[in-house]
Order: C-alpha cells, then structure tokens, then sequence
C-alpha cells in the first residue's frame, strides 16, 4: 500500500488484495427526491438515509481496516481549491447541464461548499416566467446514484476509463470522477475520457458495472441498456492503444433490457475466487437468446471476433474453469428474488474474500455449501471476527442491506478499486 506521493492506479484482476478503493458515503442528495422524481433518479424507491448511512459504515468500515480508503469529496475539494481545474469542470457542468447562467455563482462559492452543491444538487433561481413554468426545483440535479461509485469511472491496469454512462442525470459523475483522477494530484494513471469529444448524440455508452477484469489478459463486458456495442468498440480502441505486445482477450456478455435489475453485468455475474463466481443461473448457465462473443487483441489490433457457446465455457477455455455458485439457490422463485437485491452482485477484496447483502440468505446458504465462512460486518468491525479474513478458509462478510439495496446495486457497484496485489493463478 503506498502511503506517500501519488496512488499508482494498478488493478489487474477482479479479485485480487484490495490496497485502495474510492468510496463515496451518501448524503444528502439522497434525500433530496420524492416520489415525483424517483424515476428520474433511476430508483425503484425512495431511500430512507439514516438507514442508508448506518448500512453504508459497515460497508465503509470493513474496508478501512483492508485497504486505504479514498472519499469523492475530499478528493474533489482538492480540484476545486485549484483555479483552473475549477474552472474547467464547472463549465463543462454548466454547459452540459443548460446551466451556464450559474457560473459565475459556482466560481464565487468556497470549495467545500461548491463540492457539496455539486453533489446534493443547486436549487434553481425562479426569477423569470420561463424558470418559473420550467416548473423544475433544481438547476443542478442531486446525484442520486454517486454512492455507486463503479459505474462512473473504471480503474483497467493502470488506465481510468471514464465513462460516458447511459442517463444524463448521471454525466456530471463522469464529469468529475475525470477531474478527480487528472487534478486531484492523488493518483498515477492514464485517463480515458469517453466524454471527451462532442458525443451528444452518440451511441458510445458504456458504465462500469458492466466491466469486470477477470485475468491480466481477460476483460468481461456486458452489453445491454447501460453499454453499447458502440461502446464496447471504444474500450477495446482504448485497450488497443500503445499496446503492441501480448494478447488481450475480451467477452462479450449480451444482457436482456428487462428486468430492470439486470441493468449490469455484475448483477448476473461476479468473481469470488480463482475458480469460483457467483451466477444468475437462467442467464449464466442455462439455454437463451443472449450471446457471448469472444474478441481477441492481438498486437494492437483486433485479430478476430467470433460467438462462443457461453461466458463459462468460453472462461474454462482460457484456462479460467470457474465453479458457479447459484445466486439464490436452485429455487427459480427465490432466484429471481435474491437477483432483484442484488445477490449477484459481490465485491472481492481479496482471493475467496467477499463482501455482499445479509439479506440474500438462500444465496448465502449456497455459500456456505462452497465452503464459504458467513460473518458479519459489525462483528469484523469490532474486531471479533477477524480471523475470518486472517484465514485461508474463504468467508463472506456481509453488511445489513434493506435500504442500499433499493437504489439498484450492491457491494461491488459502491465500489471502486483503485490498487489491487497480483494473483497468484
């Protein structure tokens, strides 16, 4: 773990020994919705917040006495405290957002509370009739989703890939995750920005839950409602770039647009260990429409691309002969069930590992089939637990989820690794 100077970006797999992980605790913003805008925020529900902050410690807590522990907002004061970057994100905010008559104002504010505004939204002014029959509270909107902090930027070896994500309610994310890794002079990394030409009316989209980097020489993508084909095609252009040597691999996973919990590849599909993950069964395993695809990159450049008979076998096939474990259980009720709250949707933060819902309990108890040890987050935090992760027995700590959840995601979605240890395969 690097104490010092700048934070060398390096993830290589998705399991890996977490060093750093970029975490954002939700506030406010998350209150700041009703009922009438839940839709806009992307939600199935409104969330409870001091339910949401006390879920979110435990997830938090865990990880700081794992890994160095970066915040969104404090990174952000640091680009705000500088004149230029300051400058530079808020017109690109305001521009983007149809707020530029706000500019002025925003420059004028301290850099805490710009920061916060930029996070918990910025009512609008209704000083004419055209703001007043907008009919529209806020000139910027909150960020409802920031606490799920994978999706708006995604840390590839040593590259962030900021994303262009699928809803305009979520650009300013990117927006300042960009600024984050290029001005906060806290990490060593090159940055890939697919907002950085006029894409207002591209299909290049692509989010982070989608992105899963199996193997040094293995990436998966999802492709569905949240990541394009078009998208997909820019990542493996930037993947492409400078890379003359060895062999990259990337699998493609079609993913259905219903229901709505199924809006990324990590709620299908995570890596638990070397040679297990944890699976959606109708869509991982079993029989349907959905493709997978097999790119292969060879010096540079794109060498073939060619359908395979599933993600599984297509994994076992590059040396990758992963165990499945059945997201809720062989039951197709309780499948569906568990999937819906994200019980697919594990964090490793180090080989065997995890982290997930305590909720999910036919899920759990398919781990604990597999070997896996159940503890709980506030055990491990308070320090009687430990052993748990000390160990070679793999375990699953899991964290209270009846309010995180309704925001469509789970661990790995709240976080966003920054430096991982290499695996020994």
């Amino acid at each position: 773990m690097i104490e010092r100077g700048q934070l060398k970006i390096d993830v290589q797999s998705e399991i890996g020994q977490l060093d750093a992980v970029l975490l954002h605790r939700p506030g406010f913003e998350v209150e700041n919705m009703t009922p009438k805008n839940v839709q806009r925020a992307l939600y199935s529900d409104i969330l409870n917040l001091s339910i949401a902050q006390n879920e979110y410690e435990q997830l938090s807590g865990v990880l700081s006495k794992l890994a160095k522990v970066y915040e969104v907002r404090d990174l952000l004061v640091k680009v705000l405290d500088q004149w230029k970057p300051r400058a530079d994100l808020i017109h690109r905010i305001c521009q983007t957002e149809e707020a530029l008559s706000y500019l002025d104002m925003l420059m004028e504010m301290d850099s805490s509370e710009l920061a916060r505004v930029l996070v918990e939204g910025l009512p609008a002014r209704i000083d004419t009739l055209t703001a007043y029959l907008k009919n529209e509270y806020y000139a910027l909107y909150p960020l409802y989703n920031f606490y799920f902090t994978r999706d708006a930027a995604v840390t590839v070896g040593n590259r962030a890939l900021i994303c262009r994500m699928a809803n305009k309610v979520r650009m300013r994310e990117s927006l300042i995750m960009d600024a984050i890794y290029r001005y906060s002079g806290t990490f060593e990394c090159e940055v890939i920005d697919a907002n950085a030409n006029d894409l207002a009316s591209s299909q290049v989209i692509m989010e982070g839950g989608d992105i899963i980097v199996a193997r040094e020489d293995i990436l998966i993508v999802g492709n569905g409602v949240r990541t394009t084909a078009q998208g997909i095609d820019f990542i493996v252009e930037g993947l492409c770039r400078n890379n003359t040597s060895g062999k990259l691999n990337v699998l493609v996973q079609q993913l259905p647009s219903q229901p709505e919990s199924f809006i990324h590849l990590d709620m299908v599909f995570t890596l638990l260990d070397r040679d297990k993950c944890m699976v959606f069964k109708p869509l991982i395993m079993q029989s349907n429409q959905y493709q997978t695809v097999h790119i292969i990159i060879e010096q540079g450049r794109v060498a073939s691309i060619r359908p395979v008979a599933g993600l599984l076998p297509a994994l076992k096939a590059l040396g990758m002969d992963l165990e499945p474990i059945v997201c809720g259980g062989e039951d197709e009720w309780d499948q569906e069930r568990e999937q819906w709250h994200s019980g697919a949707n594990f964090f490793a933060f180090a080989p065997g590992k995890v982290l997930t819902y305590a909720r999910n309990v036919h899920t759990l108890e398919e781990l604990d089939k597999a070997g896996f040890e159940i503890v709980k987050a506030v055990d491990f935090i308070a320090g009687t637990r430990t052993d748990a992760v000390c160990g070679d027995k793999p375990c699953a700590i899991t964290i209270d989820g009846s309010e995180l959840p309704r925001g469509g995601g789970g661990a790995r979605c709240m976080t966003m690794p920054l430096s991982r240890q290499k695996v020994n395969w």
